[in-house]
Formats: C-alpha cells, sequence, structure tokens
C-alpha cells in the first residue's frame, strides 16, 4: 500500500541523538594562565559564562585587568628569549604534541565548544575540531624550515604577540593565531571572548600537558577592556585581532605611530553567485553553507545571494524547501542544523536589524519553525525584494539572515558584489570554468570559492581588502605576520 507524503514524513522523523555532556569535565571556576600557573586577577573579579542554548551557568572565570595583562606580558617576554633560542625542529616537536593531544581530547573539546559556543556538535566534531588540530600539525611543519619560507635569510621573530580573538570559533581562532606565532618562535598572551572563555582555558591545560616551557603561552579571559590594554601595552611586539569592523578601526588607529605588527581579520558581506547554468540542488546546499553554518556568525558569510534573474525563481523555490527540512534545537544533538545565537547581545543585534529590513520593505520569509523557551534563538530567515540600497544588504548582520537580490549580466554581478565596504569572501556557481577564473578575477574579495563555500585548509591563506582589515592567515603567508627578517632579540 503506497504511503501518502504525511506518513512518509512522519516515518522518517528523527530521533534524538544527543552526545553524552559526560565526557567534559567543567570546573566551577577557572583562573587567568600566566606564566603556567593558573592564577586569580589581581583585582579578584570574576564573571559567569552561560550555555547559550539554556542560559546555564557553566562556570565562574577571572576577569582579566591591566595589572594581570602587564603581568602575563612581563612572563611572555621572559620566556621569548629560550623560546626563540630553540632550534626550529625543537619548537616542532611541542607543536607536534599539542596537535596529538587536541586529537586526543577531541570528542571532549567539541563538547564543551558547543556547550560555551551554542554551534551544532557536528560542526564542532566534524568541523571545528579537525581544523584545529590541522593548523598546529601544518604549521609545526614549518617551524625549522622558516629560511625557505621566502621571507629573507635568517628570518627573526618578533617578541611577544598580543592575540585577541572571537566567540564564533573560539578554539578555531586561537589555533590560526597560537600555532605560526609558536612556530616562528614567539610567545603569546591571547584574550579569547567573554562569552566563550572556556576553550581557551582547556587549550591552556593541553600547553601543560604537552610540557611546553612556561610563559610561552598565556591565556586571559576578560572584556574589552582587557583586550585594549593588551593592545597597547608598549612590550607587545605584534597585534592579531579577528573581531567587528568597529573595534579593528579602534586598534589600528591605538597602535599607530608605533613599530607594532599589525594584523587585522574583520567584518564581511559576502556575495554568492548563482548563474543561470549552475547544477541548482548543488548550489542550494552551498548557499544553505554559505549563511546558516554556525547561525550566520561568520565573518566570511555567503549573507548576499546574487541570483541571475532567469533562474531566480527556481533557486529559491528549491531553497525554500531545502530550509524547511533544516532541524534547529537542542546544539548537543547530532541531527541538529540549527543551534543558538550566542548571545542575547547578539540575539537584539539580529533582531534589530530583520526589523529594519522589513520597515524598509523587503519581504521576510522564514520556514515554520519552533524555537525553544530557553536561551538564544532565530530561526533561518530570506529577505527578498532587496535593493541594494536596503540595511540588510549593506550591514553585516552576523545571524542567520540572507538577503537575495538579482542580476542578468556577469558584469552586472561583479558589480553588485562588490558594491560594500567589505571585501572579505565571495562565491560562484556555475559549470564554466572560463566564467569561474573571469569572475573571480574581478571581485575584490580575499578569498573566492567556486562551486562550494565555507571550506578552509591550512595550507591556504585567508583575509580581507577594505573593510574587512588587512593581512593573511593561514599558509605560507600566515608565517609573515610573526617574522622580521634582520630584526635583533625580538625587537623590529
Amino acid at each position: 500500500m503506497a504511503l501518502s507524503s504525511a506518513a512518509l514524513s512522519s516515518a522518517f522523523e528523527y530521533a534524538p541523538a544527543p552526545e553524552s555532556r559526560s565526557v567534559v569535565d567543567i570546573a566551577p571556576s577557572y583562573g587567568l594562565f600566566i606564566d603556567g600557573e593558573f592564577t586569580e586577577a589581581a583585582d579578584g573579579k570574576v564573571f559567569k559564562t552561560v550555555s547559550p542554548s539554556t542560559e546555564e551557568v557553566l562556570s565562574e572565570v577571572a576577569r582579566a585587568g591591566t595589572a594581570d595583562v602587564d603581568r602575563a606580558v612581563q612572563a611572555a617576554r621572559k620566556a621569548f628569549t629560550k623560546w626563540s633560542a630553540l632550534p626550529g625542529s625543537e619548537r616542532a616537536k611541542y607543536l607536534f604534541r599539542i596537535a596529538r593531544i587536541i586529537q586526543e581530547r577531541s570528542r571532549e573539546l567539541a563538547v564543551l565548544e558547543t556547550l560555551d559556543n551554542g554551534k551544532p556538535i557536528k560542526e564542532t566534531r566534524d568541523a571545528d575540531l579537525p581544523l584545529v588540530a590541522a593548523h598546529f600539525f601544518y604549521y609545526a611543519g614549518w617551524a625549522d624550515k622558516l629560511d625557505h619560507a621566502g621571507f629573507g635569510a635568517n628570518p627573526r621573530p618578533l617578541g611577544v604577540a598580543g592575540q585577541v580573538i572571537p566567540w564564533n570559533f573560539p578554539l578555531l581562532m586561537l589555533a590560526w593565531k597560537i600555532a605560526p606565532a609558536l612556530a616562528t618562535g614567539n610567545t603569546v598572551v591571547l584574550k579569547p571572548a567573554e562569552t566563550t572563555p572556556l576553550s581557551a582555558l582547556f587549550f591552556a591545560d593541553i600547553c601543560r600537558q604537552a610540557g611546553l616551557p612556561k610563559g610561552v603561552v598565556n591565556i586571559l579571559p576578560g572584556y574589552g577592556d582587557a583586550g585594549a590594554a593588551l593592545v597597547e601595552h608598549p612590550d607587545v611586539n605584534k597585534v592579531a585581532f579577528t573581531g567587528s569592523t568597529a573595534v579593528g578601526k579602534a586598534i589600528a588607529r591605538s597602535v599607530a605611530g608605533t613599530d607594532k605588527k599589525v594584523t587585522l581579520e574583520l567584518g564581511g558581506k559576502g556575495a554568492n553567485i548563482v548563474f543561470d547554468d549552475a547544477p541548482v540542488d548543488q548550489a542550494v546546499e552551498g548557499i544553505v553553507t554559505g549563511i546558516f553554518f554556525n547561525q550566520g556568525q561568520v565573518c566570511c558569510a555567503g549573507s548576499r545571494l546574487l541570483v541571475q534573474e532567469s533562474v531566480q525563481e527556481e533557486v529559491l523555490d528549491a531553497l525554500k524547501r531545502r530550509l524547511s527540512t533544516l532541524r534547529l534545537g537542542d546544539p548537543l544533538d547530532k541531527n541538529t542544523d540549527i543551534g543558538a545565537i550566542n548571545s542575547a547581545e547578539q540575539l537584539a543585534r539580529i533582531q534589530k536589524l530583520v526589523e529594519t529590513g522589513e520597515a524598509e520593505g523587503a519581504e521576510r520569509w522564514s520556514p515554520a519553525c519552533e524555537l525553544p523557551t530557553s536561551g538564544y534563538w532565530f530561526a533561518p530567515t530570506l529577505f527578498t525584494g532587496v535593493t541594494q540600497a536596503h540595511t540588510v544588504a549593506r550591514d553585516e548582520i552576523f545571524g542567520p539572515v540572507l538577503s537575495v537580490l538579482s542580476f542578468r549580466t556577469p558584469d552586472e554581478a561583479v558589480a553588485k558584489a562588490n558594491n560594500t565596504q567589505y571585501g572579505l569572501s565571495a562565491g560562484i556557481w556555475t559549470e564554466k570554468g572560463s566564467r569561474i577564473l573571469a569572475v573571480a578575477n574581478k571581485l575584490r574579495a580575499g578569498v573566492v570559492w567556486a562551486n562550494t563555500f565555507n571550506k578552509f585548509d591550512p595550507t591556504s591563506p585567508f583575509g580581507g581588502y577594505k573593510e574587512s582589515g588587512y593581512g593573511r592567515e593561514g599558509g605560507r603567508h600566515g608565517l609573515e605576520a610573526y617574522l622580521a627578517p634582520s630584526s635583533p632579540e625580538g625587537k623590529r
């Protein structure tokens, strides 16, 4: 007997498949990690970190202040002398050890990241953690080959690197920054985001487990004041920041006139361009990955969809059908596609920008979606009828919100894609290799994906143009920001 569509749907409902929380042991409180030891903040201040999906308090964490930043920088400066003098092959051993420990503890770290960040476990397990280990393995391989990296003979480390990372990929952004810094002989003071400090503190424990010398890596959970103190500290030689364009501009102003080397990886408003010959089902999967991965809280998200006019209706119909199958809910469930927004503050920003889009006349659509009663949630959302003048086409929303525009010719697609203050990412969907190359060469974006989106590899450099920042992380290019060709004793 034939089953009705309703019966088929019922027959293939997903049963809950939660990952166990028991694999990670979160302590009631954590200190700052300075000179190889966990310690209280100088002024005794603490803050709570909560799980975005439940609003449950996970732990109490020491809050770094100016005095703590100074103490950590001094520890890093002291450790720099011996660390930078080690042969590259010896530094590589520590990086390889860290990479292996990350792999061994990957299940624990994936659950921890999902609890503290809100993203689905299948993303932390299958994307974040493999990439974290891969970055340490990759830069371990470079540690004894710096003379051959193309940055001159006998390149020298800069000294102390002050690094400030965001909350959307806490452990991955840590790896992007710490791995090349250590491989090149620098020491590190890193400030994780205040909403996601736990994986960085677990990484501090990994450093001790790997036997990393004291002071080589220091972790300072805290708020913006701690980040500003770190950036402005006179004994910091290198500043690396990933985060908002507004904060990036403030950092650029604060280091202007100093000899600090700076890399900034900032916001984006990436264009995902679908031509009329693109394989629609494949393109739809790439569109979904481009904007709904990590709830759209990705700097290089494909948040502007540019569809050739002749296939716009077909693509939108297929996209809406696909969105109706996404599963939103418990991030620890292995079936979940859409997790929680990272914080109440970020949720309020998304809601405000979406309301602005509606007020300006764009048409909003979301699939039928029941949101959990606790935590911070936002349903996947499309805006159609969007013009380049709409706020939702210009401002970075940093949420699961896609703005759809149309174009008729490749030149119009390029013009619309480049009509933004950002320049971090773009995607092209077409079966013609010649079109991919022609369009990619005209796009003002740091990374351009062809018939895919949000694919990362430690061997490939990443970074932006315009208000998306400057400098590159990843690949051979990622070494340059931590090296000075002829720099004695870590001074530029």
